[in-house]
């Protein structure tokens, strides 16, 4: 089914190249259909390849998906244009008002940084706690699951004695949930990160689920026990040649 997306975002081209199916703002306004809304906040540095990637796995879903680009405001990216990013991107001022079915909360290159030394993490914290309020499930990803594990659940990172980078054997540990059944018992997925949230600490906290996980790599996907919140320790959206 379709993605919704402005009519000019420059990747809607390669898009629309792989059969993906792209409707324009013109048309979806002609729909008599609810689409299914979701955020994306992209703390990636490259945005467009982000935003490439996740639109790929989006358009899988058999619903509409109206898709709405999230910027911060504390901070100012070094590698995707600022007009880029205000044509296509909103402020959280802007959609705080809003309710989503779902939000995307990717990572970012400061795992090595302390949370609080992030300079946009005031601002990141004021999302994640609305994220509680107006948005029906929340995933987050790699430094994202790692920063919302840590505001949510107050149990922090560590590094890792080098960098977690490959693909990895993983095992789906609970196939009841929704969310991994369609799951291989195994499956393959890419980690890229220098710290982690320790396995442990996890396994001991009832609020918390592990859904799948691997003897290299750790947890891969947990979530809180109502499920509003999910968090996927590496990138599942990342396309064959990004590592």
């Amino acid at each position: 089914m379709p993605i919704r997306v402005q009519n000019d975002l420059p990747v809607k081209e390669i898009l629309e190249h792989e059969n993906i199916f792209v409707m324009d703002e013109y048309r979806a306004a002609h729909q008599d259909i609810r689409p299914i809304s979701i955020g994306l906040l992209n703390l990636m540095p490259l945005k467009e390849d982000t935003e490439l990637q996740i639109l790929r796995s989006l358009s899988n879903t058999p619903l509409q998906v109206d898709v709405t680009f999230v910027r911060m405001t504390s901070h100012v990216s070094k590698n995707t244009s600022t007009s880029h990013i205000y044509k296509f991107y909103e402020s959280f001022e802007d959609i705080k008002m809003r309710k989503f079915d779902g939000f995307i909360i990717t990572g970012a290159p400061v795992e090595q940084m302390e949370f609080e030394e992030v300079d946009y993490w005031q601002e990141l914290t004021e999302i994640m706690e609305w994220t509680k309020t107006n948005v029906t499930s929340t995933l987050h990803l790699c430094w994202g699951a790692q920063a919302g594990i840590y505001y949510h659940y107050g149990i922090n990172k560590k590094a890792l004695p080098k960098k977690l980078s490959g693909v990895y054997r993983h095992r789906v540990r609970n196939r009841k949930i929704p969310l991994v059944r369609g799951f291989d018992d195994v499956f393959m997925a890419p980690h890229s990160r220098h710290t982690e949230v320790p396995q442990e600490f996890l396994e001991k906290d009832d609020r918390i689920m592990i859904l799948a996980d691997s003897l290299q790599a750790g947890v891969f996907m947990c979530m809180a026990k109502e499920g509003r919140q999910i968090f996927v320790m590496g990138h599942p959206e990342y396309d064959r040649m990004t590592l």
